[in-house]
C-alpha cells in the first residue's frame, strides 16, 4: 500500500494552522467592531451589526468574544499595548529627557491615530467593570508617568527648562491625545506631518536655550 503524505494522513488541521485561523478571526471581530465603535458610538454599535459586516451568525462571534464590552476591552488593551511597547523602547535608549520626550510625542501620535489608539483615548472608560476600569486607568497613568518622567530628566541634564514637569507633561499630553478626536486618515495632513509639527510646537517652548556660540551634543 502507497503511503500517504502526511498531509493527507491526518484530517485534522494542525494545532498552529489552526491557531492562526483562530487569530486572524479574533482580528477580523475586532476591526469590525473598532471602527463600529467610533463611527456609531458604543451603545449604538450592535453585535449584530458587526455579525452582518462580517458575513457569519452572531452567535459565532461568541466563539471569540463572550460580550461587547469585552470587544471593547480588548480594543482599549491594543491601544494600551501599542503606547506601552513605544514607551518601553524609549526608556531602553540613552538620550537626553528632550530627545525621550520628542520620541514619545511622535510615538503618541502614531498610536492615537490608529483605530485602536483613537479607541482609547475616545471612549469612555466608565463602560467597564470596576476591575477592567482600573486596568485601563492604570495604563493611562503609565502614559502620564512617561511623559513626567522625561520633563524631569530633561530638566535635571539641562535640555529642557526648569519648570514643573506636572503641569508641563498635562499640557502636551492632553495636546497630543486630543489628535485622536480630529484626525482623519484621509484629511489634509499625514500622519508624519501631524508628529513632526506637534513636536515642534509642543517642545520648542520647553527646550533650553544655548548660548550664543554653543555646540549641540
Amino acid at each position: 500500500m502507497a503511503q500517504r503524505s502526511t498531509a493527507e494522513a491526518s484530517p485534522w488541521i494542525p494545532f498552529e494552522d489552526r491557531r492562526r485561523a483562530r487569530d486572524a478571526k479574533r482580528e477580523a471581530v475586532l476591526r469590525t467592531a473598532v471602527q463600529l465603535f467610533l463611527d456609531q458610538g458604543y451603545h449604538r454599535a450592535t453585535l449584530d451589526e458587526v455579525a452582518r459586516l462580517l458575513n457569519i451568525t452572531k452567535p459565532a462571534l461568541y466563539n471569540y468574544f463572550r460580550s461587547k464590552e469585552e470587544i471593547l476591552f480588548e480594543c482599549f488593551s491594543l491601544g494600551q499595548e501599542l503606547i506601552d511597547n513605544r514607551i518601553a523602547q524609549i526608556n531602553a535608549e540613552a538620550e537626553t529627557g528632550l530627545i525621550k520626550l520628542q520620541k514619545l510625542i511622535r510615538g503618541c501620535v502614531a498610536v492615537n491615530t490608529s483605530e485602536f489608539g483613537m479607541c482609547l483615548m475616545r471612549l469612555d472608560d466608565r463602560e467597564f467593570s470596576s476591575e477592567r476600569r482600573s486596568l485601563v486607568r492604570a495604563g493611562k497613568k503609565r502614559v502620564d508617568s512617561a511623559f513626567r518622567l522625561y520633563i524631569a530628566k530633561g530638566i535635571a541634564d539641562g535640555t529642557i527648562m526648569p519648570g514643573d514637569p506636572k503641569l508641563a507633561a498635562l499640557a502636551v499630553a492632553g495636546s497630543v491625545s486630543w489628535i485622536s478626536f480630529w484626525f482623519q486618515s484621509s484629511g489634509t495632513f499625514s500622519r508624519e506631518t501631524i508628529a513632526d509639527a506637534m513636536v515642534k510646537l509642543l517642545t520648542e517652548g520647553l527646550a533650553a536655550r544655548r548660548k550664543p556660540g554653543a555646540r549641540s551634543k
